[in-house]
């Protein structure tokens, strides 16, 4: 009841109430200061000069508070910044009242009277404005409308979420629960810290029904072993928005949260969802993923496990990203034989066995190196593995009579400016050309842009630079980009190999470009901070423009050409693009082969510009090895 009429008090109402019992305080502070100096001194205080002395530092303690913004601040959200700022108000009140003393006609008013006046209108205001915010705090604490949740995750997401939540009406944060010890016992932001084996004790001591995950940069694996955790003690478990979220718009207010159901965490029947039947497709065949490891690959690997293949072979390079995706697929508990295979795909030998062994029938090629800047400095390792690799891999394909070919590509193989570029558009002008020969196989291919959270992408980058302090690094204050989250990404190349039919060259809808420099700025602001800029001098993050990198493009594009068609479903669309013949590509291919056997760069680039159209009105592609 109290409560309720506080919260409805008008903006008005509120400046009201706090003006009163500033001027309250500041004339109760006079006051005592009064009587103790009196108390400790044979002179009196003349009545006359008091009371000027008194107005006056009402008049400057108002005024001062009103300047600073004070009456704007809500008891809930009284901090250290707003006790300067009191601080200021009581030195006003201390100087106008000294001045007060030293001209006044009156000679027994003493100024330290006014010195110690403004201390003690410093303690009472700080101390009553901290004491309302806890008692409207108790207060919306003990509304039986408040649903209890516990927060799992005490870092600074975590602690973002539980002040934002100290306001809310509808949901009560308890406590936190955290996996790092040195944090248990701990109050942090008001809570207490536990750890996550109290949490069925604490769920029922408070009557907790949600726990929401305040972790959002967590692996996928660790969120999935969390959020089975809390799904066995009965507890709903939601979930901070991604940072994809909070840059597409979809989440306004970092204190809404989403559930999370285990079956989506974990892929399951996501593709039925988009397009029903896909998943027969992948059902009962034996698929082996390359790249396995990366942010693509290992994204594949978990919607096709509950695909309920026969058995998911794994193919990849790197030993601790092929160790972390085998295990993390292990501990989904399914009854699907998941093969690891350690190893380059320029191994010619090592992809022909894998093939034989395994039984191969369907495979989604992701190895690649892709990061642009290093391809750039090391070009002839990047058509080694980018170009040689992907035939290595589709010739052995079509040799095994694999029913189905899916070569993930990206938008940077458009008219490319960057080696990384243009050794993916080879690899799929490699994979065009199988496609007219194959008798069995099914070769296509899906490009698409960036996807958010990838390995060396600009978010990442972006999050690391603003929990350093910055400055966030912006290559070109007008760079565009095309955008879209691994998981949506992956389900629809998925879906593209289900109506594959040999040849096709499949392009996502990513929908409209995002200006980069406004990524940033949207970026550094959803994590409470400002730009430091010209208009700004005195923000928290810098953004630094440091120009464009070798090979990158301004903005990037998905098509070669201007033909599209349709497909079952709205976001893929079939591009209709031309490609070289037979003999054209084995002279490319042979010339790339001795490129690379005998490190001629010169060769390389020549080849290149030769073959691939590229961007009108730039520079044929270079590299840093020239």
């Amino acid at each position: 009841m109290i409560y309720d009429t506080l919260k409805s008090l008008t903006r008005r109402n509120a400046r009201g109430l706090l003006l009163t019992a500033d001027v309250t305080i500041i004339a109760f502070s006079n006051i005592l200061a009064a009587i103790l100096l009196a108390s400790g001194s044979s002179a009196g205080i003349n009545s006359a000069a008091f009371a000027v002395g008194l107005l006056l530092t009402i008049i400057a303690g108002i005024g001062l508070t009103h300047r600073l913004g004070l009456y704007e601040i809500s008891p809930y959200s009284f901090h250290m910044r707003s006790a300067l700022s009191m601080g200021y108000v009581a030195f006003g009140i201390a100087l106008v009242g000294a001045i007060s003393a030293a001209f006044a006609p009156f000679s027994m008013l003493q100024p330290q009277l006014y010195l110690v006046a403004g201390l003690l209108f410093l303690f009472l205001a700080i101390s009553a404005r901290l004491t309302a915010g806890q008692i409207l705090r108790f207060l919306q604490r003990n509304k039986s409308t408040r649903r209890p949740i516990l927060i799992y995750g005490a870092g600074q997401t975590g602690q973002q979420l539980a002040s934002a939540l100290t306001v809310d009406d509808h949901v009560a944060p308890v406590a936190f629960l955290d996996d790092n010890p040195r944090l248990h016992g701990l109050t942090i932001a008001g809570l207490k810290v536990h750890a996550p084996s109290e949490l069925a004790a604490l769920a029922d001591r408070h009557g907790v029904g949600r726990v929401v995950l305040a972790m959002p940069s967590a692996g996928l694996s660790v969120q999935r072993e969390i959020s089975k955790r809390i799904a066995d003690t009965g507890c709903e478990v939601h979930a901070l928005p991604s940072f994809a979220d909070l840059v597409t718009n979809r989440v306004s207010d970092l204190s809404e949260t989403k559930p999370v159901d285990i079956n989506d965490l974990l892929g399951r029947d996501r593709l039925e969802e988009e397009l029903p039947g896909v998943s027969e497709t992948y059902r009962g065949r034996n698929i082996m993923v390359t790249g396995a490891g990366g942010s693509i690959g290992s994204e594949l690997c978990r919607q096709l496990l509950f695909c309920e293949p026969k058995s998911l072979i794994l193919f990849d390079h790197s030993e601790w990203a092929l160790f972390e995706i085998h295990r993390e697929l292990q501990s989904f508990g399914l009854d699907i034989p998941i093969h690891p295979v350690l190893g380059s795909v320029s191994e010619k030998s090592l992809v022909e066995i894998a093939f034989a062994k395994y039984e191969i029938e369907i495979v989604l090629h992701a190895a690649a190196y892709k990061h642009v800047p290093m391809v750039e400095a090391n070009a002839l390792e990047g058509i080694r593995n980018n170009v040689f690799g992907t035939k290595n891999v589709a010739n052995a394909a079509m040799a095994a009579g694999v029913d189905r070919f899916i070569l993930v590509s990206t938008d940077k193989a458009v008219r490319p400016t960057s080696m990384m570029g243009a050794s993916k558009r080879v690899a799929e002008m490699t994979i065009q050309d199988l496609a007219t020969r194959s008798k069995t196989t099914r070769f296509s291919m899906v490009r698409f842009g960036n996807v958010m959270g990838s390995s060396g992408s600009v978010i990442p980058l972006f999050q690391e630079q603003i929990a350093r302090g910055g400055p966030v690094t912006l290559t070109h204050k007008d760079v565009t980009r095309f955008f879209m989250t691994i998981p949506e990404a992956v389900s629809l190349v998925l879906l593209t190999g289900s109506f594959a039919r040999g040849g096709d060259v499949f392009v996502l809808d990513m929908g409209e470009p995002v200006k980069i420099a406004s990524l940033a700025k949207k970026m550094i602001e959803n994590s409470g901070l400002t730009v430091r800029d010209a208009s700004n001098p005195n923000g928290d993050i810098e953004i630094a423009v440091t120009g464009l990198r070798p090979g990158e493009k301004l903005h990037e594009e998905l098509l070669i050409g201007s033909d599209m068609l349709t497909t079952p479903h709205p976001k893929i669309l079939r591009a209709q693009e031309t490609h070289l013949s037979e003999i054209e590509m084995a002279n490319v291919l042979q010339s790339l082969r001795i490129a690379v056997d005998t490190r001629d760069v010169k060769l390389l680039h020549n080849t290149l510009d030769q073959w691939i159209e590229q961007e009108e009105g730039v520079e044929k592609i270079k590299s840093v090895n020239e």
